[in-house]
């Protein structure tokens, strides 16, 4: 069923799916410090109260083989509506990792005010975009360390061939 908050055009279907998941995976400091002011001025309204669950995950061998269940991961949602209680006012909603109702709470007020252009700019050059690099740099250091256990097995086979005095057998 859909409502007159709901904005179906796939440009802006896409467009908060991909703010969605950087909301999710915001640190939790970042979205304090930037929506936390928010959420006294606008009122937030309670549609879904934040709560704790499990969600099944799924993946796939190799990236395509077939889909089988990996196992559960600990996800707290919630949804709330900014403002009066009316079908203007924008509807937020986050789920993310964890057990932190704070952070779905700021996660839900961000999306929320993403949808209203009067905020949007804004959030976007303040909140999406240090989110962003932040993702960057975590994603840059994991590779570093993984880069470190990476192990050159022509090296390694090179030596094994090699004879005693270091000439190849």
């Amino acid at each position: 069923m859909l409502h007159k908050f709901d904005n179906t055009s796939p440009e802006f279907i896409s467009i908060r799916k991909e703010w969605m998941a950087l909301l999710a995976r915001a640190p939790n400091t970042l979205l304090n410090d930037i929506v936390g002011p928010h959420i006294a001025s606008t009122q937030p309204k309670w549609l879904r109260r934040p709560e704790t669950g499990l969600m099944m995950i799924q993946a796939r061998v190799g990236g395509s083989g077939e889909r089988f269940n990996l196992g559960e991961v600990t996800v707290t949602r919630c949804a709330l509506r900014l403002g009066e209680m009316d079908d203007a006012s924008p509807v937020g909603v986050s789920y993310v990792l964890g057990r932190d109702h704070k952070q779905a709470q700021l996660a839900a007020v961000a999306d929320a005010l993403l949808q209203d252009a009067t905020h949007h700019g804004d959030l976007e050059v303040k909140l999406l975009e240090p989110v962003r690099q932040f993702l960057k740099q975590e994603q840059s250091t994991q590779d570093a360390r993984a880069q470190t256990t990476k192990v050159d097995f022509f090296t390694v086979a090179r030596e094994a061939s090699s004879g005693e005095d270091g000439e190849l057998s």
